[in-house]
């Protein structure tokens, strides 16, 4: 328990017997004994949440740790120089995005002509 001995807890009956009376001290034990029973989950409650979120915070520490280390790992190595370099290369061999030749360029250039479903802006009445 706490620190309470038997004799001590004899003395505490006692005294809550004498000042309570038979009728009220069951009861009163009864509330006593809830409370401390909130008390007790509420405490193991927080206990586990506190663990929970220290592990959590490791786990996340040794995951940047981790990180950190592939990233110092990739900056050291030699040939990524090269690889850029050739990035280059690809990128100037390739033609722009927007050069006209694609055919929604196309499209958005000439106004005249009709849209797929030509049917939809052609009126009925319409003499040809």
């Amino acid at each position: 328990m706490s620190g309470i001995g038997p004799s001590e807890l004899i003395v505490l009956v006692v005294v809550g017997l004498l000042i309570l009376g038979p009728e009220r001290l069951p009861r009163v034990a009864t509330q006593i004994g809830r409370w401390v029973g909130r008390a007790r989950r509420t405490a193991n409650q927080l206990r586990y949440q506190l663990e929970r979120e220290i592990t959590l915070a490791d786990i996340e520490g040794k995951k940047k740790k981790d990180q950190d280390k592939k990233e110092k790992d990739q900056e050291s190595k030699p040939d990524k120089s090269a690889t850029a370099s050739d990035d280059k290369t690809t990128a100037a061999d390739s033609p722009p995005p927007d050069s006209g030749n694609s055919d929604e360029s196309q499209a958005t250039v000439n106004h005249d002509s009709r849209p797929d479903d030509e049917s939809a802006d052609q009126p009925d009445d319409e003499v040809k």
